[in-house]
């Protein structure tokens, strides 16, 4: 009997809204093998979620999800197999957490400049003081009546492209790429067609990702559609890289996407996993 994966979840120690422990319930009613918790920019759920998973006789891989900056987009890189022990991997997360929490700040500034009733506070008081997304300010704005939706907010305040983006400072993918390796990871390019590159964009990102060690690509994604797949498969073995895949479940903040099936077709087998760990990373020496 085949076993299936999800190399890409998220919990509300960032912008998701299950718990570690229910992800590990519902992964389990889900049927699934294994999962990676791949919250943003934080590992404080792993502790939690790897009790839960004995408990529940689940394998649990432990995961991060780093924003960057990359040519005025943000470019996510996901961690797979993080030691979150590593004390010189917890203290470097540091600086990343930092480089987002000015941005949320900046964030504030704009949404206000646009007439939204927002501040730091009014923010602590809706959400735990952990590592804010722009989800979060975008179920802000919903709740509070600005938007119709997440979509909305989105497109209206917070999206890549709308007046109140701001892009994260002096982080690259490049520098997450370094520091996954030193938490004892492997680096994978998140939802690669999602960043919308024009022709050659892509390559060109990926290119120079090899150079710092990339170890794979989410080639199986739930938004990918007709070729998108086997097209990311190709970009993966143009450079000798391991592919991964993911639902990006968000629970009800994404509410479309289900753990392990995306919208309802996704299947990432096991193997995946077993392959992109059965040889040594790119970034190992002898």
């Amino acid at each position: 009997m085949e076993k299936f994966i999800d190399l890409h979840v998220h919990s509300n120690c960032s912008d998701g809204t299950y718990s570690p422990t229910e992800l590990v319930r519902y992964a389990k009613e889900k049927g699934l093998s294994a999962f990676a918790l791949t919250d943003h920019d934080t590992t404080e759920g792993i502790a939690e979620a790897l009790s839960a998973a004995r408990e529940y006789d689940m394998e649990l891989i432990p995961g991060i999800e780093l924003s960057t900056n990359y040519e005025g987009r943000d470019i996510h890189m996901l961690g797979l197999g993080i030691d979150t022990n590593n004390m010189d991997f917890q203290k470097k997360l540091l600086a990343f957490q930092d480089s987002r929490d000015i941005r949320n700040q900046k964030i504030i500034e704009r949404l206000r400049e646009y007439g939204i009733d927002i501040s730091h506070e009014k923010m602590l008081k809706e959400f735990r003081d952990g590592v804010w997304t722009r989800a979060h300010f975008g179920r802000y704005l919903l709740d509070h009546g600005y938007v119709k939706d997440m979509n909305d907010a989105f497109n209206k305040y917070i999206g890549d492209k709308a007046p109140c983006f701001v892009p994260r400072e002096k982080v690259t993918p490049f520098q997450a790429v370094s520091l996954i390796h030193e938490g004892g990871g492997y680096a994978v390019l998140a939802h690669p067609l999602l960043y919308h590159f024009k022709s050659g964009g892509l390559e060109k990102l990926v290119n120079q990702l090899c150079e710092f060690g990339l170890d794979g690509l989410e080639a199986i994604y739930s938004t990918n559609r007709f070729s998108d797949d086997s097209n990311m498969k190709l970009l993966a073995k143009r450079h000798s890289l391991k592919i991964t895949g993911g639902s990006d479940f968000h629970g009800s903040n994404k509410p479309f996407i289900d753990l392990g099936s995306g919208r309802g077709n996704l299947k990432i087998p096991y193997e995946l996993w077993l392959l992109l760990t059965q040889d040594p990373p790119h970034w190992t020496t002898e």
